[in-house]
């Protein structure tokens, strides 16, 4: 009885192919087409088989990759699968190399102020929309946002006094993501 547990090329195929299709789930232009697909999916597969079923639309999805990928038959495919991991292998060290450094944040002018708004990434609100709501609601420029942290639940907006006077009383009450926004100055500034 002889499992194979090495892991293959195929194996580093499969973990980028999940990471790209992870990246391009959180980038998704439609998020409200993913929900509707998501309840569709809670409600006709049981929760037992799930896994099983992501499985099994991921191993459709490199199927139906294979042949772009491979040319004709299996002999073709394992060298591009070998040279595939050793390209891609030297971004990921060259991403941990640069991963301690942090963006020092730059210092707020004179006179501004944060505000904290209780919608965030689980929403799928992102800065360049909540830059686009902001700039067209308060009627001010990109530049007179000094910046914008989306955590997962909450967000900080950093704006000159007078915008966030603005903003709390035309953003208050109003639905962002199908959330009523609560916008007040925050606690930590």
């Amino acid at each position: 009885m002889a499992i194979d547990n090495k892991s293959t090329p195929t194996d580093d195929l499969v973990i980028d192919t999940i990471q790209l299709l992870a990246g391009k789930t959180k980038a998704d232009p439609n998020p409200d087409e993913l929900e509707q697909l998501k309840r569709l999916i809670k409600k006709n597969v049981p929760f037992s088989l799930r896994g099983y079923f992501m499985a099994y639309l991921l191993r459709e999805v490199l199927q139906a990759n294979t042949p772009k990928r491979a040319g004709s038959n299996a002999k073709p495919a394992p060298k591009a699968k070998r040279e595939a991991p050793t390209k891609k292998e030297e971004p990921k060290e060259e991403k941990e190399n640069q991963q301690p450094r942090k963006k020092t944040p730059r210092p707020l002018p004179e006179g501004a102020r944060t505000l904290y708004l209780n919608i965030g990434k689980m929403k799928r609100l992102y800065t360049k929309e909540l830059s686009q709501i902001l700039q067209t609601e308060l009627g001010i420029e990109r530049d007179d946002i000094y910046s914008i942290r989306i955590h997962d639940k909450y967000s900080f907006i950093s704006m000159s006094e007078e915008n966030c006077e603005k903003a709390i009383e035309k953003l208050n009450g109003k639905d962002i993501r199908g959330r009523t926004a609560s916008v007040s100055y925050s606690n930590k500034e």
